[in-house]
């Protein structure tokens, strides 16, 4: 790939280039293979005779077939009627209870949409205040989980099929064993938690056994952030941002957008900020400095690129300039940034955040060190911001400790024999554990290992006890959201298999060993009710409970119990542990460190602002060296060379979600990858090497070496490489277990305990190999087009006309028929390009509303995904630090729509309320259509990718969309089945229907609204307010389509002290 004639047309371009693939912007040969299958030369010409002939010929079997299009053989699906119907379950209208999903032990809220007993769908809880009513792409997929026929089903013992009974049996001869030792040989591994329920129940079992020990360990720790807080304010504390005060905001390789635990309120937060109108020309301002692209540097009105190693140096050089920290006394190691660039981007930075003092915000990432995020706080302190956007609040997990050193103290106890008794609730440390630890080897001197997990997975296989978990939708259980508020999870359906929930397991180990989940968790309560556990849920909204029984029946109609957010006085979740023995002589090192980290520390009030900033020599200790390494050929941390970045992947996290279908085909932001990881390189570093996408390299790190398929990724630190965990698993199920070759592919094979995530020292040499990446980045091109519209803020304020100065909208005169019209309702819809974040929830929330099937890698590579909803990524400026915008493309429904007159059956028409229909029993799958469609949003069934065979799926389907068969067109509907419910509801009760009635599934879930649909006839709604705006713009107008889902420009707010204002935007310039 030539990288300099890349950047010489960028710079040579007409007006602004926006590019969506090297490929595209490189001319190579694939690009032009993959170009001409996409828009075939000459296609619109045809004037062989001959050939116009055939045409007619195949237009009369076509017509004919039609009339037999409605003979498709659907499979039998039998119904059996109730005896006795429940009084509250009425056929055909779904019921809608409110739960929570767990993510990394944080709740995420949710209302589970339920068929006749089968939850079918998820959708955010808009009463909740963690999120308003929105989720993320995760969270949506949770639904598939549920009904995968690869969990664990049945409890094993070594292998072989054991009752609960059998298990209880064994247990109490183990609980028995390890009594009069008082547990010495006991340990519990788990995540991290936040139920105050399970918080005693471990508390409990270590009373009775106080010689036991419970260790923490999550593969995407927040250890950081956690010591961070406790250095920063002197407490175990959590930082809580309010991004809708803040009128700046640093983030210091935060990606608040799409990471954490409060990354959806965050997102609906941050992006209020950011929605413009005619009358309100203000938003926000975002610097983010970053070492690896993201979603949350993608909207950045200003971003620089740093390696991971120097965002502590610049958080350094900001903090001394903004009257935080003493930036002097750190280590030689820390290496500063330099440059004129670096000196410029503080001056400036210093002297926005000075301007706006107390409506400031500075976040510090999630995989930044303690001492990163010790300084953020010591900034915001400065600056005034604690108590407007930010808050400091009791940590929500029970025993807040140091998980790397937690799970390195019993790595040193399996290994020295003292640990005869491990009981593993969730995760997959054999797969997911540090490689230096050596997990696997050490498990297996434990005697008896009882594992509690959703999957036989890698750990399962090396456990003596499997026992199933229960499903979050069909189990009963307390969590915390990020702002403490607790979040109750309760089930939908009978378990599938013979599940236990962690109340459950974790309940053997107590006096009452068979007690039920939901028994456990309302014990529990009935006790904080009456005011023994340290919590007053008395009332709700100064409303009074009159007992027990009307709090509890609130708490589950609401899905969470108000008035128990830590930001309103809620406390930290209760835990007493019996005091902990002194460590025996010889002990790891470590042991004392993590015993110091799980002590309890002193918790402040809500709000409460932190201590006084420690001085700069004790930010230079924040970041504990931890235990030497512990296993051999693995060499110490080394300096110079590239740098190599650990990342949890974006849809399947850290492996947990690599059996989800949806998340694998879910295409990733940015790169639009799909069914597999890569190690994501700058365009400087693949041209120093000869690198290409889909090259094989092999990475060479501290002793250990590893392989991994490159993906030239724009906007990456030059020296950087970064690499994201949870692929190459090889017990995941049929979807998510790695083919021989991808196994390789795992950057759990190079990741420590000492650098979990970056470190120095990287070499990388190209292999010769090629490994087929499936991308979705180069699909559907508009060939010759450029969609997005994007200006600055200062320009659209002083020429509000300069959005459709960019593009030519042909008047509605422009044709011979009168215009029809519609005297109903006129359905339409609105995407903010402003605040959409590409976060692609939307897409997954799609999928699981309309029964949209995965096809396979295979099938992706032929650009045969059938998402009926995609969020394409456009780049523009600099090649090495680009601009990038998001924008979701669904179905125009255009008024004019090419689709319809092509169609030689009519299976595509226009319904009277302007919806663009698809019929699905005329089509006889000419794709016509599709070949039409400018915009590329209609999606042919090539095989019969809806299973039908594997029973556990058939509960899943949303029974009001039809799944459709081979041969057969699909696109964007407007989730008219919504639609047709809202009418039915509204004709029932003799009214129209309302604005902001029907929700369809992508503005649902939208965390920051930047989807609306409603009733252009309707002069009040809030769609026809917003197609109003000088922004709102339909893409391809000249086209004469006359799109009903049109888009509002995207806006940035740069900063002209940093970088001069940009020329007047002019037209987009072209791709070919």
């Amino acid at each position: 790939m030539d990288f300099a004639a890349i950047r010489s047309r960028i710079a040579g371009a007409e007006g602004r280039l926006y590019w969506r693939s090297l490929g595209e912007l490189a001319d190579t040969p694939d690009f032009r293979e993959y170009l001409h299958r996409e828009f075939p030369e000459q296609a619109s010409e045809w004037n062989d005779p001959k050939g116009r002939r055939e045409f007619l010929k195949l237009m009369s079997a076509s017509l004919a077939l039609a009339g037999v299009g409605a003979c498709t053989k659907q499979p039998l699906e039998p119904i059996v009627p109730y005896v006795r119907q429940p009084e509250d379950l009425v056929p055909g209208r779904p019921l809608f209870f409110a739960s929570a999903i767990p993510h990394g032990g944080i709740a995420q809220p949710v209302l589970v949409e339920s068929h006749m007993g089968r939850p079918t769908k998820i959708e955010g809880n808009p009463e909740h205040p963690a999120s308003l009513g929105a989720t993320d792409a995760i969270t949506q997929a949770a639904v598939l989980g549920l009904y995968d026929p690869d969990r664990a089903q049945v409890i094993t013992y070594r292998g072989e099929v054991r009752s609960w009974g059998a298990f209880l049996t064994a247990m109490q001869a183990a609980r028995t064993a390890q009594a009069a030792r008082d547990g010495a040989g006991v340990r519990f591994l788990t995540g991290s938690i936040t139920s105050p329920t399970l918080a005693e129940q471990v508390a409990t079992v270590l009373r009775d056994y106080p010689q036991a020990r419970w260790h923490q360990w999550d593969p995407v720790a927040r250890d950081g952030a956690r010591m961070g807080a406790q250095q920063g304010t002197g407490a175990a504390t959590s930082a809580i941002y309010h991004f809708d005060q803040a009128d700046i905001v640093v983030s210091l390789d935060a990606d608040f957008l799409s990471c954490g635990p409060g990354s959806v309120r965050y997102q609906k937060d941050f992006a209020a900020r950011r929605r413009v109108t005619d009358d309100n020309k203000v938003m926000n301002r975002l610097y983010v400095v970053e070492s690896t692209p993201s979603l949350t540097g993608a909207k950045a009105d200003h971003r620089l690129p740093l390696r991971a190693t120097e965002i502590e140096g610049f958080a350094r050089e900001l903090s001394g300039a903004t009257g935080g920290a003493a930036p002097g006394g750190e280590p030689a190691s820390v290496p500063r940034p330099g440059g004129a660039d670096i000196a410029a981007w503080v001056a400036a930075l210093s002297t926005d955040l000075q301007a706006h003092r107390g409506r400031s915000l500075i976040v510090a990432g999630e995989y930044q060190p303690a001492t990163v995020h010790a300084l953020a706080h010591a900034m915001n302190q400065a600056l005034g911001n604690i108590g407007t956007t930010v808050t400091y609040a009791p940590s929500i997990e029970a025993q807040p400790t140091d998980q790397a050193a937690s799970l390195n103290e019993l790595v040193a106890d399996m290994d020295a024999g003292q640990v005869e008794f491990l009981v593993i609730l969730g995760g997959n440390p054999v797969f997911s554990a540090p490689v230096d630890l050596r997990f696997a080897e050490r498990l297996q001197k434990v005697g008896l290992i009882v594992y509690h997990g959703l999957y036989a997975d890698e750990t399962a296989h090396l456990s003596h006890w499997n026992i199933p978990a229960t499903h979050p939708l069909e189990s009963w259980a307390d969590m915390r959201a990020y702002d403490g508020t607790v979040t109750l999870t309760q089930p939908l359906i009978a378990p599938l298999y013979e599940g236990r929930s962690p109340h459950e397991v974790l309940g053997v180990f107590t006096p009452q060993p068979d007690r039920r989940a939901h028994d456990i968790i309302r014990d529990y309560w009935t006790r904080a009710f009456e005011g023994n556990a340290g919590w007053n849920v008395r009332s709700a909204n100064g409303e009074p409970f009159r007992n027990m029984d009307a709090f509890w029946r609130r708490a589950l109609h609401d899905g969470f119990m108000a008035g128990t957010a830590v930001t309103e006085g809620g406390p930290a979740t209760p835990f007493v542990p019996a005091p902990r023995p002194e460590p025996a002589a010889g002990a790891a090192a470590g042991t004392a460190g993590a015993a110091a980290a799980a002590t309890p520390q002193q918790q402040p009030g809500p709000g409460s602002p932190p201590a006084p900033p420690p001085e700069a020599g004790a930010l230079a200790q924040a970041q504990p060296a931890g235990p030497p390494a512990q296993a051999t050929g693995v060499q110490p941390p080394a300096q110079g060379g590239l740098e190599l970045i650990f990342r949890p992947d974006p849809t399947i996290w850290d492996g947990s979600f690599a059996n989800n279908g949806w998340l694998q085909e879910l295409p990733k932001p940015l790169t639009k990858l799909t069914w597999d990881s890569s190690a994501w390189v700058s365009p400087r570093l693949a041209e120093e090497h000869g690198l290409d996408n889909g090259d094989v390299i092999e990475l060479r790190y501290r002793g250990l070496t590893g392989r991994m398929p490159v993906f030239i990724v724009p906007g990456q630190p030059a020296q950087s490489v970064t690499v994201f965990f949870g692929y190459g698993r090889p017990r995941a199920g049929r979807v998510g277990t790695a083919s021989a070759e991808a196994r390789d592919f795992n950057p759990y094979l190079l990741r420590t305990s000492d650098a979990p995530w970056f470190g120095e020292g990287l070499e990388i040499s190209k292999t010769g190999d090629r490994y087929l990446l499936a991308t979705t980045q180069p699909h559907q091109l508009m060939e010759g087009r450029a969609p997005v519209r994007a200006a600055t803020l200062t320009q659209y304020a002083d020429e509000p006309g300069i959005i459709h100065a960019m593009g030519h909208t042909p008047p509605r005169t422009l044709t011979l028929y009168p215009e029809h019209e519609y005297t109903g309702n006129k359905w339409g819809m609105s995407i903010d390009l402003t605040t959409c974040t590409g976060c692609s929830a939307c897409v997954v929330a799609c999928v699981s509303e309309n029964n949209i099937p995965v096809v396979g890698k295979d099938q992706v590579l032929k650009n045969r995904q059938m998402h009926w909803i995609r969020v394409d990524t456009y780049h523009a400026g600099d090649f090495d630090n680009p601009e990038t915008y998001f924008q979701p493309m669904p179905c125009m429904h255009c008024e004019n729509a090419p689709c319809e007159v092509v169609c030689p059956v009519a299976a595509t028409a226009h319904s009277s309320e302007g919806l663009n229909d698809m019929v699905y029993n005329r089509c006889v799958g000419t794709r016509y259509c599709s070949n039409n469609c400018p915009y590329k949003v209609r999606r042919f069934n090539f095989f019969e990718y809806a299973d039908w065979t594997t029973p556990s799926l058939h509960g899943l389907r949303n029974p009001d969309v039809t799944v459709r068969s081979r041969g057969i067109m699909e696109k964007c509907t407007y989730c008219v089945q919504r639609i047709n419910q809202a009418r039915i509801d509204a004709k029932r009760e003799d009214r129209e229907i309302r604005d902001g009635e029907i929700l369809t599934a992508c503005q649902s879930v939208c965390p920051s609204d930047a989807i609306v649909f409603g009733n252009l006839n309707d002069p009040n709604s809030r769609l026809t307010q917003l197609v109003a705006q000088h922004r709102n713009y339909g893409m391809l107008e000249d086209l004469n389509t006359r799109p009903r889902t049109t888009f509002l420009a995207a806006l940035r707010n740069p900063n002209p002290e940093l970088e001069p204002a940009p020329p007047a935007a002019q037209r987009p310039g072209g791709g070919h």
